[in-house]
C-alpha cells in the first residue's frame, strides 16, 4: 500500500486531491502529515493569494524542507537550470529533502503504530542545482513574490530560544526517540520526551480509529512543541506571570486546516473550558490559538532563517560582538576587589572590599551580617577615586579546611612610608564563618616607592605553591635604578613570585620551592617565578577542558600598560615579559628593547587606548552551565568598560579576539537576568562549580556602596538540566542572614553600537551604552595619563589603574 499526492495537488486548494491507492486491495486510509500539507499548499500558490510564481515557490520550498539552514546545500554559481512546466517541483533530491521535513514524524507515527502518507514521486523534476541556486540569492527584486516577503520578515525576527522554565534550550544527553522534530537541541530531556509518548499513547486509546488515523499527525506536532527551542514563546510563557497555554500557539492556517478536520481533538489536548466552548467556531478559535508575534506560530517558527540559523550558537552581531546576558548576584559593595571560594565543597564565595571587609556569601546568595574577615584598620587605603592601595587579594590553601588557612595581601603605611604585606590567617575554631583576626601571621612585606602600581594578586598553582603578583613600583616608566625594578633580578617588585607555605609552622614562614628559576643565580632573588612585568592586575589559572583537560594550569594576566597599550599574558616558569623595555608589541625604552639578552616574551593579546586604559584580566570559562563558552577567556577594562574576549585557535595557537555585548532586543528577556552594568570593571571571578562573574562599580572609592556582582550568562544555550546540580557540604552559621535582594534592572538598547568614551577632559555621561550604564560627571585621563609620586589626579574624577 502507498500513498500518492497527485500533480493535481500544485493546483488551488479548491482542486487538491489526495489519491490513496493500494496495489492489491482496495484504497484504505493513511495519515497525512499536516506539516506536508501546508508544503504542498504554500507550493500551490493557496497560501500566497493564488499565486504561483516560480521563484517564490521554489524558494519556500528551500526554507520548508531545509529548516532554513542556508548553509546545508553547496551555493552554485551556476546558470538557473530549467524545470519541468508541468510540476515545478524538485528532481532527483526532492524525495530526500521532502523526507528530511517529514521523517521525524514518520518515525514517531511507527512508534505509536500510526502509517503515514510517504512522499509523493510528484517531487521530483528539478535538479539540486536548482536549489543551490536559488539559495544563492540571485533573485530579481520584481520576482519577489509574497512567500518571499514572508520569509524577509522571518529575517527581521528577534530569535530569543526559550523554554517553558524560562530557560534557555540544550543538547539532551542522548537524541530524543520520541519527539524526532528536536532530537538533538530543544527543551526536551528524555525523561519529558518519554512522558510525552505517553500522553500521545494515551490519546489514541480515547479515539475512535478513524479519528486517530486522520488526526495523530496533529496530535504529535502539539504534543511535541512543548521540546521546541522557542517553547516559551508557543505557550506564551516567557514571563512567569504569563498564564501558561494548554496549546501552543498555531499559525492561522495549520489551525483552519486542523479544524476542518481534527477539531474534535483540541478537548483531548486541553483542559481549557474556554478552548472547548469555541470548537464549533473556526475564526474564533483559530484567534484564541493565534500568537501576537506571528514570527513564532507553528509550524512558521520552523522555516525562520532567523530563529534558526544560529540557533544553538552564541549570538553575535555584525561586527561579530558576542552578546551575553548577566545576573546580578551581589550589590551594595564598596570597590569589591576580589571573590573567591575556599574549595571545600560549601560553594561559599568570599567577596573582599578595597577598604579591608571580606564577607560570607551562602550558596542562596545570602550574606552573612558578620564579617568574614575585618582588616580594615590596618589597611592603607583612601575615599578618593581611583586610589590603588588597600585591601587587594586573598586566596584560600588548596587543601582547605586541612589547613584551615589563607592569605591576603593588602596595602600598609606609617608616615610617608608604604609597603605590602603578605599575610596568612587561621579560620576560627569557633566559628567557619570567621577569621580567627590574632592568628595572623606575616609572610612577607615589600616596600612600595609610590602609591600606585601595587599589583594585588594571590593564587594557589595546581603545584601547590603560592603565587604573587607585584607592580613594579609606581610612578611612570619604572624609573628605579638602571634597568627599573621590573628588569632586576634582585628586586621583588614587577614580578611573579612563587613561595612554598605549606609546612611552616616552625621555621621560616615559607620556603623557596626548588625549580624556581632563579635559585642558582646569585645575582636574582630566588622567588622570583617571571619578570618583566608592570603591573599585573587580575590573573587566573585555568582548570582545563572539563573533558580532555586541555589548557589545565596555564597561567593567564593582565598586564596594564603606560600609556599606549594594555596587554594579556600568558605567564611561564623563568620568562621575561618585556616592561619596560616593551609595552604590549612595541618598544617603549628603546635602548633596552635592542638589548639582544632581554629574550622577552611577547603578548596573546594587545590592544591600544582607544579601546581602553586599564585591562582587568579574567578567566577561561570551564564551567559546566553554559557549554558554548568553554575555552573563551572573558576579560575587561577598568576604565573604559568593555567587556572582551579570546578564543584560541588549537591549530595555529592564534588567539581571536571578540568584543562582549549585552544582549540586544530579546536576547536576555528571561527572568532575572539584565543586560547592563556598571561601567568601572575591577576584578573577575569564578565560583566552586566554575562558573564566570565580574565585579564592577559605578563610583570606584573605597567608601561607595555602588558596587556589584555579575554572573556571566550565556542565552543560547544551557546544559540540560540536572547536570550541572551541586550539592553544597554543610556549613553551620552563627551569624544572622541577609537575603539577596536584586536592584538592577534591564534597559533597553541603545541605537549605539559601538562603546567608545568621548576623548575629552571634562565629561559628563547620563547614557545607556551597549548594555553599561553611565550616570555620572568624570575627568578623562589627559595626554600620557602618568600619574604623580602623590597618586593620580583625584579630585578631578576618576584616574585608571596606572
Amino acid at each position: 500500500m502507498y500513498c500518492e499526492v497527485a500533480a493535481s495537488s500544485l493546483l488551488p486548494r479548491a482542486q487538491t486531491s489526495l489519491l490513496v491507492r493500494s496495489r492489491a486491495t482496495p484504497p484504505v486510509s493513511c495519515t497525512t502529515p499536516p506539516f506536508l500539507n501546508t508544503l504542498l499548499r504554500f507550493l500551490s500558490g493557496s497560501e500566497m493569494g493564488g499565486t504561483t510564481n516560480q521563484e517564490s515557490l521554489l524558494w519556500a520550498l528551500e526554507f520548508l524542507l531545509l529548516g532554513g539552514q542556508v548553509g546545508s546545500v553547496p551555493r552554485q554559481e551556476a546558470e538557473t537550470p530549467r524545470c519541468n512546466r508541468a510540476t515545478r517541483l524538485p528532481r532527483g533530491q526532492a524525495t530526500a529533502l521532502v523526507g528530511k521535513a517529514r521523517g521525524q514524524e514518520e518515525g514517531a507515527a511507527r512508534r505509536a503504530g500510526v502509517r503515514l502518507c510517504p512522499a509523493s514521486p510528484v517531487l521530483q523534476e528539478c535538479s539540486q542545482a536548482e536549489i543551490a541556486w536559488r539559495m544563492a540569492g540571485r533573485r530579481a527584486v520584481a520576482g519577489i513574490g509574497p512567500g518571499a516577503l514572508l520569509a524577509l520578515r522571518a529575517l527581521l525576527a528577534a530569535a530569543h530560544p526559550q523554554c517553558l522554565d524560562f530557560r534557555p534550550p540544550f543538547r539532551p544527553p542522548q537524541p530524543l526517540s520520541f519527539c524526532v522534530q528536536y532530537p538533538s537541541f530543544g527543551c526536551c530531556p528524555a525523561e519529558q520526551d518519554a512522558a510525552l509518548a505517553r500522553r500521545f499513547r494515551a490519546l489514541e486509546t480515547r479515539l475512535d480509529p478513524g479519528m486517530w488515523a486522520t488526526c495523530a499527525g496533529y496530535a504529535l506536532d502539539l504534543l511535541c512543541q512543548e521540546c521546541s527551542p522557542y517553547a516559551a514563546h508557543l505557550y506564551d510563557a516567557e514571563d512567569p506571570a504569563t498564564p501558561l497555554r494548554t496549546v501552543p500557539g498555531l499559525c492561522e492556517d495549520y489551525c483552519l486546516d486542523m479544524w476542518q478536520i481534527c477539531r474534535g481533538l483540541f478537548r483531548h489536548l486541553s483542559p481549557d473550558h474556554e478552548l472547548w466552548a469555541l470548537e464549533s467556531n473556526r475564526a474564533k478559535l483559530c484567534r484564541y490559538l493565534s500568537l501576537d508575534d506571528t514570527d513564532y506560530c507553528f509550524p512558521s517558527l520552523l522555516v525562520n532563517e532567523n530563529l534558526n540559523s544560529n540557533l544553538g550558537r552564541v549570538v553575535a552581531d555584525a561586527k561579530g560582538c558576542l552578546q551575553l546576558c548577566l545576573e546580578e548576584v551581589a550589590n551594595g559593595l564598596r570597590n569589591p576587589v576580589a571573590m573567591v571560594h575556599a574549595g571545600d565543597g560549601s560553594h561559599r564565595f568570599f567577596v573582599a572590599e578595597q577598604g579591608g571587609l571580606v564577607w560570607t556569601y551562602l550558596p542562596d546568595l545570602s550574606r552573612l551580617e558578620k564579617p568574614f574577615l575585618n582588616v580594615s584598620q590596618a589597611v592603607l587605603t583612601s575615599p578618593w577615586e581611583g586610589d590603588e592601595r588597600g585591601f587587594l587579594g586573598l586566596a584560600f590553601h588548596p587543601h582547605f579546611p586541612h589547613p584551615s588557612k589563607l592569605y591576603v595581601y593588602y596595602s600598609v603605611g606609617v608616615g610617608y612610608r608604604e609597603w605590602i604585606r603578605i599575610s596568612e590567617f587561621r579560620v576560627s575554631e569557633d566559628d567557619e564563618n570567621t577569621v580567627d583576626h590574632g592568628s595572623e601571621r606575616i609572610i612577607l612585606e615589600i616596600e612600595e616607592p609610590a602609591s600606585n602600581h601595587n599589583g594585588g594578586q594571590l593564587l594557589f598553582g595546581y603545584d601547590g605553591y603560592l603565587y604573587i603578583f607585584t607592580g613594579d613600583g609606581g610612578m611612570a616608566g619604572d624609573p628605579f635604578g638602571k634597568f627599573g625594578n621590573a628588569q632586576n633580578k634582585s628586586a621583588l617588585l614587577g614580578k611573579v613570585l612563587r613561595i612554598d607555605v605549606d609546612r611552616n609552622e616552625r621555621g621560616p614562614p615559607y620556603r623557596i620551592p626548588p625549580d624556581n628559576p632563579f635559585v642558582d643565580d646569585p645575582g636574582a632573588r630566588p622567588e622570583v617565578y617571571a619578570l618583566g612585568v608592570r603591573n599585573m592586575w587580575r590573573c587566573s589559572f585555568d582548570r582545563g577542558d572539563p573533558m580532555s583537560g586541555t589548557g589545565r594550569g596555564r597561567l593567564f594576566c593582565g598586564d596594564v600598560g603606560q600609556n599606549k597599550y594594555e596587554e594579556v599574558d600568558l605567564v611561564e616558569r623563568g620568562r621575561n615579559y618585556g616592561w619596560r623595555a616593551r609595552e604590549g608589541f612595541e618598544c617603549y625604552d628603546r635602548k633596552l628593547c635592542a638589548n639582544a639578552s632581554l629574550d622577552d616574551v611577547l603578548p596573546i593579546f594587545a590592544y591600544p587606548h582607544k579601546l581602553g586604559k586599564s585591562v582587568t584580566g579574567g578567566y577561561v570559562y570551564r564551567g559546566c552551565e553554559y557549554p558554548n563558552l568553554n575555552g573563551l577567556y572573558i576579560f575587561g577594562d577598568f576604565m573604559s568598560g568593555r567587556l572582551m574576549s579570546l578564543r584560541e585557535n588549537p591549530e595555529t595557537g592564534q588567539w581571536k579576539y571578540s568584543e562582549v555585548c549585552m544582549g540586544r532586543g530579546q536576547t536576555c528577556a528571561f527572568p532575572g537576568l539584565i543586560n547592563n552594568y556598571y561601567p568601572y570593571i575591577i576584578s573577575f571571578a569564578e565560583d566552586e562549580a566554575g562558573e564566570l562573574y565580574f565585579m564592577s562599580t559605578g563610583v570606584p572609592s573605597a567608601t561607595a556602596a555602588r558596587g556589584v556582582i555579575y554572573k556571566v550568562i550565556d542565552p543560547s544555550r544551557r546544559a540540560p538540566p540536572g547536570k550541572c546540580k551541586i550539592h553544597p557540604a554543610q556549613v553551620t552559621v552563627k551569624s544572622h542572614l541577609i537575603p539577596f535582594v536584586p536592584k538592577e534592572t534591564p534597559v533597553p538598547s541603545t541605537v549605539t553600537d559601538t562603546f567608545q568614551r568621548p576623548e575629552t577632559q571634562q565629561v559628563s555621561i547620563d547614557l545607556q551604552v551597549q548594555g553599561i550604564l553611565f550616570n555620572r560627571t568624570f575627568s578623562q585621563v589627559p595626554g600620557s595619563g602618568e600619574a604623580t609620586p602623590g597618586g593620580c589626579s583625584l579630585r578631578q574624577g576618576v584616574a585608571r589603574r596606572v
